[in-house]
């Protein structure tokens, strides 16, 4: 996403427009020390996807002293802490646990140092470089703000954290695990998520379709081999595979509306062991992104029908054609109610001024569209961004002299302090708003 890079003066707005003091502010800044404290524990122990048993447990030991009503291994390793307040509306804050088999580079003084053994079986270092730490700190803060105001609002708190993001099946599992069902199911859910690309403390939105369907798709190309010199007494399934390849490309070009984004990426081509040898077999990994679920189904479909179609014009028999598997479960689409949007949007451009900007969808998959797809018609949902570039860097990048780390970069480090203080006062204010007192 180089969204950040477009908003050109926003970063020196954000340090030059004062806070709206108030006492919620203040809070979060009495608690950030600890948040802090919280945050490096975090980032320097981080736990692969559904193996997240030690940051379950210390985070639900808080949640606990808390006050709530917190049930572990919900979905493996998921938790749920639920705190109920009277009558009201019920209202879930979700934060993501995982971190990502990459091998820290940041530098920090309390980057991690630990390995471990993700799903590839390949052992890797292990990094929270997506920032699933300042998402944890942020949910700690809005858990200790809200037990404090049990007299400013009413109705049901559940908060969660939720495994194995990075896999896009941490949600779907707790949802399978009864979340719905065994725990006050919300009217309304938050979370937010740290951007890489955009000035520490940017609020960011999207109305609508947020991030994307993300779908694996595996196709194998049968041929029949032979030897390099004699290619005519073969079928290569080289040469099918890469037409397959080229025609692809044309599903996002000329089948669908060209204001329906989408994206089609082959990201492996494996085949062959030789110079000399024309090998039997070629496989094709891919992923494809779309947005509405009539999109992604003329491109699932549209895949498996180039892929038929190129092995039958190669000459290759209808027993031999090649086999297109979709990963199941998928990852869909995060939608955010557009209404629900606005109205929280609107509260918090009051509290941040100058600092709340309404932002274009991205390609990026995000797990979290599974809690409103559960019940679409009694579940409205909302994620937001909060840019994590501090100011030096991103002026640097502005500048051209710098380049920004993506999310899952080795050298990604957000400006923690920021994107804390702001998420944690920003859930927290929106959870108010939308649990008023009864009667008040």
């Amino acid at each position: 996403m180089r969204l950040g890079l477009a908003l050109a003066g926003i970063s020196a707005l954000v340090l030059a427009t004062p806070a709206h003091a108030d006492e919620l502010r203040d809070a979060v800044m009495e608690d950030m020390p600890g948040l802090i404290e919280i945050y490096k524990d975090l980032h320097a122990n981080p736990e692969l996807s559904f193996q997240e048993f030690e940051t379950a447990a210390k985070l639900a030991e808080r949640a606990r002293a808390l006050g709530f009503e917190v049930t572990e291994g919900v979905g493996q390793t998921g938790v749920v802490a639920v705190m109920r307040n009277g009558e009201g509306p019920t209202i879930m804050v979700r934060a993501d646990m995982d971190g990502l088999p990459v091998t820290e580079q940041t530098g920090l003084p309390y980057a991690s140092k630990a390995r471990g053994m993700p799903e590839s079986g390949v052992e890797s270092g292990i990094m929270h470089a997506c920032g699933h730490d300042t998402h944890m700190a942020a949910w700690v803060g809005v858990a200790q703000l809200m037990a404090e105001r049990t007299d400013q609002w009413s109705g049901t708190l559940v908060m969660i954290l939720q495994p194995a993001e990075e896999l896009g099946l941490g949600a779907l599992a707790m949802i399978k695990d009864g979340l719905f069902e065994r725990f006050p199911k919300p009217d309304f859910v938050l979370a937010f998520h740290d951007a890489a690309q955009a000035p520490a403390g940017v609020i960011g939105y999207s109305k609508g379709y947020a991030l994307a369907n993300v779908d694996s798709v595996d196709i194998v190309v049968p041929g029949i081999g032979g030897h390099g010199a004699y290619p005519h007494t073969t079928k290569d399934p080289v040469v099918i595979a890469s037409s397959i390849v080229m025609r692809l490309q044309t599903l996002v070009s000329r089948e669908l509306n060209p204001l329906d984004p989408a994206v089609v990426t082959v990201g492996s081509f494996q085949a062959g062991t030789k110079h000399n040898i024309i090998s039997d077999e070629a496989r094709l990994q891919l992923t494809v992104r779309s947005y509405s679920d009539e999109s992604r189904k003329l491109l699932l479909d549209g895949i498996a029908r180039i892929a038929k179609g190129e092995a039958l014009a190669a000459g290759m028999s209808e027993d031999k054609l090649p086999t297109v598997s979709v990963k199941d479960p998928y990852t869909p689409s995060t939608y955010n109610n557009p209404e629900f949007a606005e109205t929280v949007m609107a509260g918090l451009s009051t509290r941040f001024e100058g600092r709340v900007f309404e932002w274009p969808s991205v390609m990026g998959g995000e797990d979290f569209g599974q809690f409103r797809r559960a019940d679409p018609e009694n579940i409205q949902s909302l994620i937001f961004w909060v840019g994590g570039v501090d100011q030096e860097t991103y002026e640097a990048a502005r500048r051209g002299e710098a380049e920004l780390p993506s999310l899952h970069s080795p050298f990604w480090a957000p400006d923690a302090p920021v994107v804390i203080a702001t998420a944690t006062e920003a859930l927290t204010a929106a959870t108010l708003d939308l649990m008023p007192l009864q009667g008040g």
